[in-house]
């Protein structure tokens, strides 16, 4: 189900502007990339030199905000194609005055061309849509095509934690984590048997362990 335009989006969107990344007007609108388009700049986004993790399909920003909280010293990329969803993750990090927090409305397959090389230490892949069927197998966000993607941006030995509800996706992500020549670590097929003390609740998350669904687990380490 297709989520309705929230009312007065436009103006909540540009009240959060200094948290939404302006990736500049082009021929496809908002969501589109000029081809002459630069890799950003994020030590100038983010005003530091600082590591820059990286969350893809952020939903409402309950996990990017307070990963945010825990690790000041850090700086933290959220990204969420739905504009009636970022603005709520938007808002959530300017109430709390997040300045080591911002967001991207964009598609992951684009991340590649905004980006630079080397630029991440971290990705953080969340309770992803699961595609279960196999002709959707491409649009799953650990697919070759992203694996690929994120292997350019990802610093030498930078990882990738994956957390999902669907058996499926979990499944068909260690297949390809092994094809594309990263090193499987902690996987689990239920993260909260023995939570890590560092585990930061997503919504998704919080609802799935109240009903008693496991928790896959893994982190992927990019390969020398």
């Amino acid at each position: 189900m297709r989520m309705r335009k929230k009312k007065n989006l436009e103006e909540r969107l540009a009240a959060v502007q200094n948290w939404l990344v302006d990736i500049g007007e082009t021929k496809g609108g908002y969501d589109g990339l000029p081809f002459e388009a630069n890799a950003l700049d994020l030590a100038e986004l983010f005003g530091n030199d600082h590591p820059v993790e990286l969350e893809i399909g952020c939903g409402k920003g309950q996990f990017a905000t307070e990963l945010a909280k825990q690790n000041p010293e850090r700086n933290i990329l959220a990204v969420e194609v739905n504009p009636n969803v970022i603005v709520l993750a938007c808002e959530k990090a300017k109430n709390a005055g997040l300045r080591n927090l911002r967001f991207l409305k964009l598609g992951a397959e684009k991340l590649g061309v905004l980006l630079p090389e080397s630029s991440v230490e971290r990705i953080y892949l969340n309770f992803s849509c699961p595609f279960p069927k196999k002709r959707q197998a491409k649009r799953r966000l650990t697919h070759d095509s992203f694996l690929h993607i994120y292997e350019k941006i990802l610093v030498p030995q930078g990882e990738i934690c994956q957390k999902t509800d669907n058996r499926i996706l979990f499944e068909s992500s260690l297949c390809a984590f092994s094809r594309c020549r990263f090193e499987l670590t902690d996987v689990t097929l239920d993260l909260h048997e023995n939570e890590p003390e560092d585990n930061i609740m997503t919504e998704y998350e919080t609802r799935f362990v109240s009903l008693g669904q496991p928790i896959y687990a893994l982190r992927a380490r990019k390969s020398e």
